[in-house]
């Protein structure tokens, strides 16, 4: 059987390579059987130290604005009583939360963090703010950069969620790419089919996974730690139960 499987990955490679440009040259396509789908997903856990944040003093300043910063649904399992959440302008901490208590609620905390971000600028002025996440379970520093008021007459995220996508601005993936899954299969001689997986390592490291949508145009967000790093595409096919994989399929 081992020999079969050798040689049939030995003549599509050879038939592939026949085809291929220059660029694909370095490219080695495979394909195996498995037996259950993959669980791919992103590690986030890193290596940062808790900081040193302490609250802003409240009397240096005449406005705040009310801000409700909702964590996104990738990072909201990992949410715990040891987060902190930290408001800066030009490097000066304006605001500081921990995660908010669910009033009424078995629950100690929420995935929302309630804070007053300070200010002396008017209504009229904005500035550019740094939101900083200090999630203590996956000991991981994440930053956001948004345009914001600082004036008592506004309030942020209460009427209407304000939803902070930390996963973009990570110390531990810099570099993020935004790709369409079927775009990159079709660039790889592979067929898209809704329902399959897709996902993008750097060696053995998880660096991006989804599950293909009917749309045909599904958006696959790479996370790299580098800009150049060589990227392989494993592709789950569910219905005939294989794994396809391409190294050196793009570059970050």
């Amino acid at each position: 059987m081992n020999n079969i499987k050798y040689l049939f990955v030995l003549l599509a490679s050879l038939i592939l390579g026949a085809c291929s440009s220059d660029d694909d040259s370095k490219k080695i396509y495979t394909m195996t059987h498995v037996s259950e789908a993959p669980m791919w997903k992103v590690d986030w856990t890193y290596n940062q130290t808790r900081p040193a944040w302490t609250e802003p003093d409240a009397t240096k300043y005449e406005n705040w604005t009310t801000l409700m910063v909702q964590i996104e649904e990738t990072l909201q399992p990992f949410v715990s009583d040891g987060d902190l959440m930290a408001l800066f302008v030009n490097g000066e901490l304006r605001g500081l939360a921990s995660p908010a208590v669910i009033v009424g609620s078995e629950e100690s905390s929420s995935t929302k963090f309630l804070m007053k971000a300070y200010g002396n600028e008017t209504g009229t002025e904005t500035v550019n703010m740094s939101l900083q996440y200090y999630n203590d379970r996956l000991k991981h520093i994440f930053t956001l950069t948004d345009d914001i008021n600082l004036d008592s007459d506004i309030s942020i995220g209460i009427d209407e969620d304000y939803i902070a996508e930390f996963t973009y601005g990570s110390a531990k993936y810099p570099v993020v790419k935004t790709v369409v899954a079927e775009s990159l299969l079709s660039e790889n001689r592979l067929p898209a089919t809704a329902g399959n997986i897709v996902g993008v390592f750097v060696g053995e490291e998880c660096r991006g996974t989804i599950t293909l949508s009917s749309s045909g145009n599904t958006p696959l967000v790479i996370y790299g730690r580098k800009a150049g790093e060589s990227v392989t595409l494993k592709y789950y096919e569910a219905a005939r139960g294989l794994l396809h994989s391409v190294t050196e399929a793009m570059k970050m």
